[in-house]
């Protein structure tokens, strides 16, 4: 079975790693050739070409922008042949467009599987994603190996759309928890705590979570290098107020933490991990404790 992988970024590039490690036959295609190349694969020259060249098509791209753009674009993706090709989405898309991409790839004889992801670079390097997944039963069966060499466990939603929903939904509990976790230590070394001792009780009491373990250098060290980014996550929230608006339900939470990642990227963080949110609430404490002191 011949896949092609489409979207290099740090999410894609290790997927597309993983499969490569695990005997898959892979051509790629990027945007920025340079990545593509870097993989020691062969590079197609266009979507078109990928897709009618090989059975299974993967996507990891920004957002439902660039699928768009990456399907409809000169040599898109719809110009190649689709017939009998499944195309797997693991972009974290809007729950509304992933509607017209099921019926853009069906039209044209393919089939369509959403498949967002739970997960960023470490666990995408060893295998151990969470796949949630939605599309036609039979050809989710057909990629379910392809899947299971990227995840470790698999949710099947089936109905078209709730795959994505429930990726905003976890990351509504992703980004506030980060939030809530910044807050707590800024909060610790404004007290006179270690930022080292704050991070160690909240890992023995509330604050022990999936977040906390895998940021915790990251926070510890300021080590903002990025494995998912505040650009990334602050787009994700963006669409989980729009699904909240059309569930007709609230979502304080999420929207307070996508306000709190917004003034991450206006401060220039927007490529950083999303864990330098911390950085962004420490240096709003700094400045206020300084008002403070100058006022006096």
């Amino acid at each position: 079975m011949k896949v092609g992988f489409v979207g290099l970024g740090n999410l894609g590039s290790t997927m597309a790693k993983r499969l490569i490690s695990e005997g898959v036959e892979l051509t790629v295609w990027n945007r920025t050739k340079k990545k593509a190349k870097a993989l020691g694969v062969a590079v197609a020259e266009n979507p078109a070409g990928l897709v009618s060249d090989v059975d299974i098509l993967v996507l990891n791209l920004f957002d439902s922008n660039a699928v768009r753009e990456v399907m409809t674009q000169e040599k898109g993706i719809l110009k190649g042949n689709l017939k009998g090709r499944i195309v797997v989405d693991t972009t974290t898309n809007h729950y509304r467009d992933v509607l017209d991409f099921y019926k853009l790839i069906e039209d044209k004889g393919g089939k369509y599987i959403e498949s967002p992801v739970l997960g960023s670079v470490i666990p995408a390097s060893l295998g151990k994603l969470t796949m949630l997944v939605s599309g036609d039963p039979e050809a989710y069966e057909t990629v379910r190996p392809l899947l299971i060499k990227l995840g470790e466990k698999i949710f099947y939603l089936k109905k078209p759309s709730l795959a994505s929903k429930m990726k905003l939904i976890n990351n509504l509990v992703l980004g506030s928890f980060m939030t809530a976790l910044s807050e707590a230590l800024v909060m610790g070394e404004a007290s006179g705590i270690k930022k080292e001792t704050v991070m160690e009780i909240l890992g023995s009491g509330a604050g022990n979570s999936l977040v906390l373990n895998a940021k915790r250098d990251k926070l510890l060290q300021n080590d903002f290098s990025t494995h998912f980014s505040v650009s990334l996550i602050y787009k994700d929230l963006h669409y989980l107020q729009d699904l909240a608006r059309d569930l007709k339900v609230p979502v304080f939470m999420g929207s307070t933490s996508k306000e709190l990642f917004a003034l991450a990227e206006a401060a220039g963080m927007g490529a950083d991990d999303f864990s330098s949110v911390y950085m962004t609430l420490r240096d709003i404490s700094i400045k206020e404790n300084n008002g403070k002191t100058k006022r006096a």
